[in-house]
């Protein structure tokens, strides 16, 4: 396996960004399902992609996901133990970087109700919950039926969040690939056949067709670590 420094150096977000960079990561089965037998990712990849996880995060300005993939991994605030703080010291970053969850309904994990995190939302959420919420946590209201992607990652940008790491759900993901703003896509490509119904890593209501370049691929024991970049002209 290569070392954190050199993963830190192959995962790097470009520099001097003036706009939001959104990277995805996912893994996934060789038949194409982003999720095991548990229904869970977790079990897919391994020790390579829990290294690379772990890199992902070292690098970020902040964390995106959406409600339904925090509910179902049961997500927390980053802790300094799951990050290498060398790496976001050197970047002059905070020791960990918050969560941006996505939710129409604010129903979160309660673990993720808690000071330093994010929430970003509509206009048309549940009014009482959300003030409730930014009692605790940042509240960023973005669209007004369902949440308006670009104004949210503006909303970020503008807090200085500009390195993001997307870690799903599939519905997410597919929407931010609709709308065109996905920069990459890191991906774990685990030495396994799931068949059954696991989802695919993106989901739309319609064909984006968005091409892509292959930034790198490494193999560890017959798991592949990928990164592919948007290919924009």
């Amino acid at each position: 396996m290569l070392d954190t420094a050199d993963l830190a150096r192959r995962y790097a977000y470009p520099d001097d960004l003036d706009r939001p960079w959104v990277r995805m990561n996912f893994a996934a089965s060789v038949d194409g399902s982003a999720t095991a037998e548990d229904g869970l990712s977790g079990a897919l990849g391994g020790d390579p992609d829990a290294t690379v996880f772990a890199v992902l995060r070292s690098l970020c300005d902040v964390v995106l996901v959406a409600a339904g993939t925090a509910r179902a991994e049961g997500y927390a605030p980053v802790e300094a133990d799951e990050v290498h703080t060398e790496i976001r010291a050197g970047l002059g970053l905070d020791p960990v970087p918050p969560i941006a969850v996505v939710s129409r309904s604010l129903d979160l994990p309660e673990a993720l109700v808690a000071p330093g995190q994010i929430v970003i939302t509509s206009a048309a959420s549940p009014p009482e919950r959300r003030a409730e919420l930014a009692e605790v946590m940042e509240v960023v209201v973005a669209g007004e039926e369902a949440v308006h992607l670009p104004t949210a990652l503006a909303a970020l940008h503008d807090r200085g969040l500009r390195r993001v790491l997307c870690e799903g759900g599939p519905s997410l993901h597919g929407a931010l690939t609709a709308d065109d703003l996905v920069d990459e896509l890191c991906l774990t490509i685990a030495p396994l056949l799931t068949a059954g119904h696991g989802p695919r890593i993106a989901h739309s209501d319609h064909f984006a067709g968005r091409s892509l370049s292959l930034g790198h691929l490494l193999e560890v024991d017959d798991v592949l670590l990928t990164r592919w970049l948007r290919a924009r002209s």
